[in-house]
């Protein structure tokens, strides 16, 4: 039964095996710098320094210098398995609802509320898709080219809720900033 999860591009992912996990650090999915959890664990922690994972960075690590060690982290977050929502949208066949992000309150979007906002309100889901939804995006694009503009409607009022501050989270679970 898999109990491993981590931060990946889309949010949250898991629970997985150990085996899942180690496959996923094989192929480079998790890197070092990955936030990983487990059942039992306080925080999130870097995948290099979670010392069951240690094995597995030593197997795949190439010969040669290891990278510098990332910056401590000490903002505690909540157990996932509480916060995963059971209600949300589907994306790439993973369930994903912005409560089903852990609160990283100190991780900053590299994408700026007012440029998502103004590309939403000309180009629809163009503000979307900038900020990482792509399906929310491409689904309010399709839509207004298939009315015909009618349904662009959508899009006016969802930049206008980027702008006033209605969406915290970019896709990625980041906050977004000003």
């Amino acid at each position: 039964m898999g109990e491993w999860y981590y931060i990946g591009h889309y949010g949250q992912l898991g629970p997985l095996t150990r085996e899942q996990i180690d496959e996923l650090v094989m192929g480079g999915v998790i890197a070092r710098d990955t936030y990983v959890w487990k059942n039992g664990m306080a925080d999130w922690l870097y995948a290099e320094r979670c010392p069951e994972l240690m094995s597995s960075f030593l197997i795949s690590a190439p010969s040669g210098t290891p990278p510098p060690q990332p910056g401590t982290y000490s903002n505690p977050i909540p157990n996932p398995t509480t916060s995963i929502s059971t209600t949300g949208f589907y994306e790439y066949g993973m369930q994903r609802t912005q409560s089903s992000y852990p609160a990283f309150t100190n991780l900053r979007s590299d994408r700026s509320r007012t440029a998502a906002g103004i590309l939403q309100l000309i180009i629809p889901g163009a503000g979307r898709m900038y900020l990482g939804y792509l399906a929310y995006g491409v689904l309010q694009m399709a839509l207004a080219i298939v009315t015909c503009g009618m349904l662009h409607v959508w899009s006016l009022i969802d930049g206008i809720m980027i702008l006033a501050g209605g969406v915290k989270l970019d896709g990625y679970g980041r906050q977004i900033g000003d």
